[in-house]
């Protein structure tokens, strides 16, 4: 029964990561764009307003982040070293 815990347990944590990287990144670029025509009023002429300005720099942010770490953890693992990220910033260990 615990072998079977340990496996439903496992496909929880990947369909969770799949929901948040395969869904949840594009979603969030797709709300960058998005607030970038903030104030415009449907005219291309006119520009975002900084409100729009300041939620897209973070959603693209948030996006560009996620995919320097994906990069980081495929890097790593190729050069045989592991990424860790106990603290803020993320840091390369041998193993």
């Amino acid at each position: 029964m615990k072998i079977l815990w340990l496996a439903f347990e496992g496909t929880w944590h990947v369909l969770l990561a799949g929901l948040i990287l395969g869904a949840g990144l594009p979603t969030l670029f797709a709300l960058g764009v998005r607030s970038l025509s903030m104030g415009t009023r449907g005219d291309p002429a006119r520009r975002p307003s900084l409100l729009g300005k300041v939620i897209a720099g973070l959603c693209f942010a948030v996006v560009l982040l996620a995919v320097l770490a994906g990069i980081a953890t495929i890097v790593a693992h190729g050069l045989g070293v592991q990424l860790s990220f106990d603290g803020i910033i993320p840091v390369f260990t041998s193993r």
